[in-house]
């Protein structure tokens, strides 16, 4: 284990938890809603994955923080230790997050590899963290064209808000990570291909968090959408 490696345990696990306490003393100090808090804690806890890229040396201690946060966002969850995070009838979706996430990176991260394809992975993962988000927040408040698929609430305007903010999300990610200095080896997509296949993949992550029972979208829009493009990638 690398110096830089033990820094990024450190820091990760400060984040987190700074994270966790900061929105939960805001949000009780402000009465912010719990579909809020919990959205932003959702948001900050996606974007750490930049986070881990630029702090650690070698991958196999990178998937440490968010492999762990799969047992504390268990805990967290039964006990509803934060509630700026969960409640009585909250899903068990911080604990697909965390999995999603350590899923993605074991599977495609490889530091200092040509065999890297961590930019997969992020564009994953920034498709559940914004896309997801803005569905929820903007699918509550003014969603006005309601549907229900198992069971659970979606809207128009939410699935709309889901792909815009994928859209975005998958390509940024596309465009700034493959191939800089936090992930060297890695490949981006062709150019005939790219506004095709991102365009392909936030549809594919919309459908996805539509058709997902309640809380299992933060494990089927990542892996889906990592799935897809991984092939052309």
């Amino acid at each position: 284990m690398s110096a830089a490696d033990i820094v990024g345990l450190i820091l990760s696990y400060v984040y987190a938890f700074g994270l966790l306490l900061l929105v939960e003393a805001i949000g009780k100090k402000l009465s912010w809603p719990q579909d809020v808090t919990r959205k932003i804690i959702h948001i900050g806890a996606g974007m750490w994955v930049w986070g881990i890229l630029y702090f650690f040396e070698h991958w196999y201690f990178g998937i440490i923080p968010f492999a762990t946060f799969i047992v504390l966002n268990y805990l967290f969850y039964r006990k509803e230790t934060f509630k700026a995070m969960d409640k009585t009838d909250s899903s068990p979706g911080t604990v697909y997050f965390a999995l999603s996430i350590t899923i993605l990176f074991a599977w495609l991260w490889r530091t200092g590899s040509p065999d890297d394809r961590v930019p997969v992975a992020v564009a994953a993962v920034m498709a559940m963290t914004w896309g997801d988000a803005l569905a929820s927040l903007i699918g509550k408040r003014w969603g006005k064209r309601v549907f229900t698929v198992f069971k659970h609430r979606r809207s128009v305007e939410g699935s709309l808000a889901m792909f815009m903010g994928s859209l975005l999300a998958i390509g940024l990610t596309l465009w700034l990570l493959p191939g800089s200095a936090l992930s060297p080896g890695s490949a981006g997509l062709l150019q005939s291909h790219k506004l095709l296949v991102i365009l392909m993949s936030a549809l594919l992550a919309t459908i996805a968090e539509a058709l997902s029972p309640a809380g299992t979208d933060n494990l089927s829009v990542p892996l889906l959408t990592a799935g897809f493009l991984w092939l052309w990638i």
